[in-house]
């Protein structure tokens, strides 16, 4: 008795963690429920961090999403209301985030850091190949004629 008891506790325990993901709503017509999904997909979480709104089960998302059900549903187009969400939470909640004088070394920097390490890579090859061609001393002519023979007397 007891095994079905937990059976049943622990069923509807995940029955309540399953429905809180769920968002049914009900669109217009094809084309805003492409729209609320290319939305909610390009948006991320601000407490999840790493997780788009539209895969999140925190709270904050499910009233992201319903803010943009109801943005959709007064006509806003996507940009008015992408920059809504940027205005309220910030940049970080784009996952793309635009082009600006603040996100250039977002956008550079890994590109620069890249070239920059191959540069780096290059000359420090270049440096010990000179190196090495010069730390080789010259041999006198007595000196190669003196590993001639020695070279000659390992060799019959």
């Amino acid at each position: 008795m007891k095994r079905w008891l937990a059976a049943a506790g622990l069923a509807l325990g995940l029955a309540g963690v399953a429905q809180a993901a769920i968002d049914t709503y009900q669109f217009a017509n094809d084309a805003e429920r492409d729209r609320y999904r290319e939305l909610t997909q390009e948006l991320r979480c601000p407490k999840c961090q790493n997780q788009d709104i539209a895969d999140s089960n925190a709270p904050i998302a499910a009233d992201l999403r319903r803010e943009i059900f109801r943005m959709l549903g007064e006509g806003k187009t996507n940009p008015q209301i992408v920059e809504f969400m940027v205005d309220r939470y910030g940049e970080f909640v784009r996952y793309k985030p635009a082009l600006t004088a603040r996100t250039w070394l977002l956008w550079f920097g890994p590109g620069v850091l890249l070239v920059g390490g191959v540069g780096v890579i290059l000359l420090i090859v270049r440096r010990r190949k000179h190196t090495s061609l010069a730390a080789e001393p010259a041999l006198s002519p007595d000196e190669r004629a003196r590993l001639t023979t020695l070279l000659d007397k390992d060799h019959p």
